[in-house]
């Protein structure tokens, strides 16, 4: 199983079809949170919807075009990131994720951005890695624009934060 730790204790870890009810709990308590700034929440009904989207990543990494992975605190997950498919003929790929309100303002999800942004770069010598963000959301540190600030990402050069 893979697994990278990630500073401040919590570490990720490849998504399994066993943490499809944990995962659904999770998105279940932070309903309205999450709706806020992710489309997928509220056709988010139970663990079977869960399921497909593992399922999805884990036929994308048999496909060798990226995976899903975790963010664990302890023995809990606290919420996911994951590998939009790569587009190998441009060398370009996104990074989608999310994490529960009660963790935002840790520097957990820069930290899961930047070990994958790095992996993108140096392992798979990708050339473009997207990260898009919600208008709105860059209220607070810890958030998903911080958290692509913090990992060194920057606003693109049109000036659209994308």
């Amino acid at each position: 199983m893979l697994r990278h730790d990630l500073p401040g204790g919590c570490f990720l870890r490849l998504v399994e079809e066993s943490d499809a009810a944990e995962i659904y709990a999770l998105v279940d308590d932070n309903r309205t949170y999450l709706a806020r700034w992710r489309s997928w929440v509220e056709a988010t009904r139970g663990a079977d919807d869960v399921l497909n989207f593992i399922r999805a990543t884990r036929k994308q990494m048999a496909e060798n075009k990226g995976f899903g992975l975790t963010i664990v605190e302890g023995d809990r997950i606290i919420g996911t990131i994951a590998f939009d498919p790569i587009d190998w003929t441009h060398g370009s790929t996104g990074i989608g994720y999310w994490l529960a309100e009660a963790h935002q303002g840790r520097g957990t999800m820069t930290e899961a951005v930047r070990a994958l942004v790095t992996y993108a770069f140096e392992v798979w010598k990708l050339n473009r890695v997207q990260i898009r963000a919600a208008v709105g959301n860059h209220a607070k540190p810890g958030n998903s624009r911080a958290a692509r600030l913090q990992a060194g990402r920057r606003p693109s050069p049109s000036g659209a934060d994308r």
